[in-house]
């Protein structure tokens, strides 16, 4: 590990010295020509001009020629810090992508990109407020509710289970929401003799594609932001209308090819030798069934309710943003800041009718998973958007011609980034900018939307880790070459319809 690090550390130093001696010594070269300039007196003001001018379009050739360099440079550096932050887990990927910022600034003398400020507050607004409802049992509510259906249906758990945490995502605006309904669908399913991969494996990805389908997702808020800085107006209800139908039918077909995988449960050997030692079998037969049935509370009634009216709220704005909202120096205030203070102002009514404690509030698991996603978003967002302003004509120049042949193809670009990133908000920023520099119309960028989330390709996202871990019997697994995981296929599946299908209905509903 000691040597990793020595090299990483060699990497940093002393390539941006590589790179920028080159320029050092063209500035020398001008200074030399504007010397010997000087010196040949003021007779020959014309040559001069055009040595000038000539030193200046060798300065700009040779940095052309550096450009290459330096952006895979940069990339290298940037997939160092996504590597390293990544395996250490939780904040490190913010705080070393504000590492790779003081880098990319201090050594390779770039001048920073933005940080992404309004999507940051909103997750900040929509994770407070969805904290309101768990901390208040409302969310509690919810899951019960979707508990309810699955138990009540466990002949149709497969599709029933990836619905209710697409559906609960879409609802409170973060998949972190889901945990406590994979026990109960891991209970249901082993009961019903239903092999507990076929609806744990496709529960977990439809919990992920709810984000860009819900209205208070910080996906969803960040391509409006992201349009609205490049000049361009996004309707919120434009955006639903094409990723809350294909994310949705997405989810279905990825379900459907779930019904029938792996073995059945009493013809797996591997299952069936697990049963053979008594303790593991006591393990994996034992009742997960919960033992008590709570009544909601009033304040978790009001809780819910104050937040669905929230949301409805939002969406009417997005319908008739002239009519409910002021005009700003004669523009309409963004649909980023409505976010915002409709979110807090959710979460500060139910504090002041429900009387919710402050402490339990930042106490709440979707709080702390909130905060995470905030530093990770600042960092490793920041930093991407450093390197992509400083590598703009050259990234230009290198995608141009085959995005405007094959605008679709940047989908699969959204995708590999998303591989690393570890969030469909981040993705969107880092992409989505240059999405719009490279005028690819905006019907096209929305259907690509879906495309954003493939964190599940490494199966090293929390909610596929825990889906792992609830299931006691074992079948939903990484399998021995990393990439053969239970979470592979329906993900892909999931992923590329949703995509197809949100870029056939974004050509009518956007055009």
């Amino acid at each position: 590990m000691k040597n990793i690090y020595i090299i990483l550390i060699t990497f940093i130093l002393f390539t941006p010295i590589f790179i920028t001696s080159q320029n050092v010594s063209l500035l020398a070269t001008a200074s030399t020509a504007q010397v010997n300039q000087k010196a040949s007196a003021n007779s020959n003001e014309i040559k001069s001009e055009e040595t000038k001018k000539e030193t200046i379009s060798n300065s700009n050739a040779t940095n052309e020629n550096n450009a290459p360099l330096k952006f895979i440079t940069q990339l290298g550096l940037l997939l160092i810090v996504i590597y390293f932050g990544i395996k250490k887990g939780g904040v490190s990927l913010g705080l070393l992508g504000g590492f790779g910022v003081a880098i990319l600034v201090l050594l390779f003398r770039d001048s920073p990109g933005l940080p992404p400020i309004d999507v940051m507050l909103i997750i900040l607004a929509v994770v407070t407020a969805s904290s309101t409802l768990e901390a208040t049992g409302a969310l509690g509510m919810l899951v019960s509710f979707a508990e309810r259906i699955l138990r009540k249906n466990p002949k149709y758990i497969v599709y029933l289970a990836p619905l209710s945490t697409f559906f609960l995502t879409m609802l409170v605006g973060t998949g972190h929401a889901v945990y406590p309904l994979l026990p109960v669908i891991y209970d249901v399913s082993f009961k019903q003799k239903i092999r507990p991969e076929r609806p744990m494996a496709v529960a977990s990805i439809a919990s992920q594609m709810g984000i860009t389908a819900s209205p208070i997702a910080a996906a969803t808020a960040a391509m409006i932001g992201v349009a609205y800085k490049a000049g361009v107006t996004i309707n919120l209800i434009d955006i639903l209308l094409v990723t809350a139908p294909s994310c949705f039918l997405g989810v279905m077909l990825a379900a459907t090819w779930s019904l029938n995988r792996g073995k059945d449960l009493d013809k797996d050997p591997a299952f069936l030798k697990k049963m053979e030692d008594p303790d593991m079998k006591a393990y994996i037969v034992g009742d997960l069934e919960r033992s008590e049935s709570t009544k909601p509370s009033k304040d978790a009634k009001i809780s819910l309710s104050l937040f669905f009216i929230g949301i409805l709220f939002i969406i009417l704005i997005a319908l008739f943003p002239d009519s409910i909202l002021p005009k700003n120096n004669g523009k309409t205030i963004p649909m980023t800041s409505v976010l915002q203070f409709i979110m807090l102002g959710v979460g500060a009514i139910i504090v002041l009718i429900t009387g919710v404690k402050a402490k339990s509030i930042s106490d709440t698991k979707v709080f702390n998973a909130g905060m995470i996603a905030v530093i990770m978003i600042f960092g490793i967002a920041w930093m991407s958007e450093t390197v992509i302003k400083n590598n703009e004509s050259y990234l230009l120049s290198l995608i141009s011609d085959m995005v405007k042949e094959r605008p679709w193809t940047f989908a699969i670009a959204m995708f590999c980034v998303s591989m690393f990133l570890k969030s469909q908000a981040a993705t969107i920023l880092v992409m989505m900018p240059i999405g719009f520099m490279l005028h690819i119309p905006v019907s096209i960028l929305i259907g690509c939307i879906p495309a954003s989330y493939a964190y599940f390709f490494f199966a090293f996202y929390p909610s596929d880790l825990a889906t792992i871990n609830f299931d006691r019997t074992g079948t939903t697994h990484i399998g021995k070459y990393i990439l053969n995981h239970s979470f592979m296929i329906p993900g892909l599946i999931g992923v590329i319809s949703a995509t197809a299908i949100a870029l056939f209905l974004s050509y009518y509903v956007v055009n």
